[in-house]
């Protein structure tokens, strides 16, 4: 009963194990992991915006929820995931290692009858002299032309043995490394970093940014946009945008980061945070006065670029647009002016011009909507914002160091092979053969060429 149980034990065991090492649990995982990574550019990341959430329905929202499809590479499944193709990673690399590390460090140096059958680039030359001499100018060819070799003497026979990059046979493993390292800076990078996004005005500091969660996450220093400005082409798309950043610790200026430049594709780091220019708008104040069509009554008030104010009557204003120039909107006039957007309590709106130097005009709109508030423009305390992406990610560096070792493995692995050469020499016969890990019909080229040379190095019948 004992012995039945072991064996059972063991067969189970067997059986895990040869799943683990399995190559179709590798292309099962590599295949799953790419398919599901589009959901990631389907689906947006984060908290979704209102735009895509109106695009779906509530039971799909709550199908994505549950699924973790918003923060699709912290969910269990992915991970779990990785997890796999970690531990698939392992197994194959343990259980081929061995057999791999011996061939390197343990080559056989004897080319026996056994061996040599196995060699299809294997010729037999027949020669004159001694073997100890024909071994010294065989010796000297393959060192000349191939690698220093290894003389063995066995059974009245010299054995050489030769080999060139034995160990571009552990790229692979190397690959398999660099894939570990990667999952291990990702992870570090997962738990212990975060993206995120702030907003700053022209002239005000901040100290915290909004993660991708709306969590509020505390720099440990703070940050002051100390301008923004952008240039436009003739088209007036924008050409750049840039902030001047001012990093502060305790208050004061940090040398070397007082007014840094910060542009797309040339970011800020600081204690491990990159600030990235992401995006501008416009933040300013606009001030206006409401009256009625008699002037009494008159209040003043500030609206905010992107926001709004509720007026006197009931109804609420935001700002559309702003311009120096009215000409922009109505021809030949002057002075600047302000289009807004004016919700009245019934739910109607209309889109109205407000002008600073024509309050004429003013009037006039107010008489023809039934004596409506007369709105005057009386400037605006201009200011912009700069939008910039935050990412911390202290993985990083692990991820660049198994990158780089995964284009050394790779490099390896493909154009590099374990060739190696054994010759047997006797009294009067010199035996050649040889196999190489990859690129065999290179190789069976260059043994030809080996074999030409050797022979004219040996003492032939012929030349008696």
């Amino acid at each position: 009963m004992t012995s039945s149980t072991s064996t059972s034990n063991k067969t189970i065991s067997k059986s895990i194990w040869d799943f683990f090492c399995s190559l179709k649990l590798t292309m099962f995982t590599f295949i799953t992991l790419a398919v599901l990574s589009i959901i990631g550019t389907v689906i947006p990341q984060g908290t979704p915006p209102p735009e895509y959430l109106q695009t779906i329905s509530p039971a799909k929202l709550a199908f994505y929820q549950s699924l973790g499809f918003f923060n699709m590479y912290h969910s269990w499944w992915f991970i779990l995931l990785l997890s796999l193709l970690s531990i698939n990673l392992i197994a194959c690399s343990i259980k081929r290692l061995p057999h791999i590390w011996k061939t390197i460090t343990q080559p056989v140096m004897v080319m026996s009858d056994s061996l040599e059958k196995t060699l299809s680039n294997c010729t037999t030359i027949i020669t004159l002299g001694d073997a100890a001499t024909l071994k010294d100018r065989v010796a000297n060819v393959l060192k000349a032309e191939f690698a220093d070799p290894v003389i063995t003497e066995n059974d009245g026979a010299f054995h050489l043995f030769a080999q060139k990059s034995p160990w571009s046979r552990l790229a692979v493993y190397a690959v398999h490394l660099s894939v570990l390292v990667i999952f291990i800076g990702a992870i570090i990078g997962s738990l212990f970093g975060y993206k995120g996004f702030v907003n700053i005005i022209e002239g005000q500091t901040i100290s915290n940014v909004m993660s991708r969660s709306d969590k509020e996450i505390d720099l440990g220093f703070a940050l002051r946009c100390e301008q923004f400005s952008v240039a436009h082409y003739s088209t007036g798309a924008p050409k750049e945008f840039k902030s001047i950043i001012t990093v502060l610790e305790n208050g004061r200026p940090v040398p070397n980061y007082t007014n840094v430049r910060v542009i797309v594709n040339d970011p800020l780091t600081y204690k491990g945070i990159t600030f990235y220019q992401s995006s501008y708008g416009n933040a300013g104040e606009y001030f206006f006065t409401a009256s009625d069509l008699s002037g009494k009554d008159g209040v003043t008030f500030q609206v905010d670029r992107n926001s709004s104010v509720t007026l006197p009557d009931g109804s609420s204003m935001h700002i559309i647009e702003e311009t120096d120039d009215v000409s922009k909107f109505v021809p030949n006039l002057t002075g600047p002016a302000v289009q807004v957007e004016i919700h009245d309590p019934r739910g109607g709106s209309e889109k109205v011009i407000v002008y600073a130097n024509h309050p004429e005009l003013n009037i006039q709109h107010a008489k023809e909507h039934n004596g409506g508030l007369v709105l005057q423009y009386k400037g605006a305390n201009k200011k912009m914002y700069t939008g910039l992406q935050v990412a911390k990610d202290p993985g990083v560096w692990i991820v660049w160091v198994g990158c780089i070792l995964m284009m050394v493995g790779i490099y390896a692995a493909f154009f590099m092979s374990h060739r190696r050469i054994w010759v047997r020499v006797n009294n009067g016969t010199v035996t050649i053969g040889g196999n190489a890990s990859k690129n065999q019909g290179g190789f069976q080229l260059f043994m030809e060429q080996l074999l030409t040379k050797i022979k004219k190095q040996l003492p032939m019948e012929d030349n008696k």
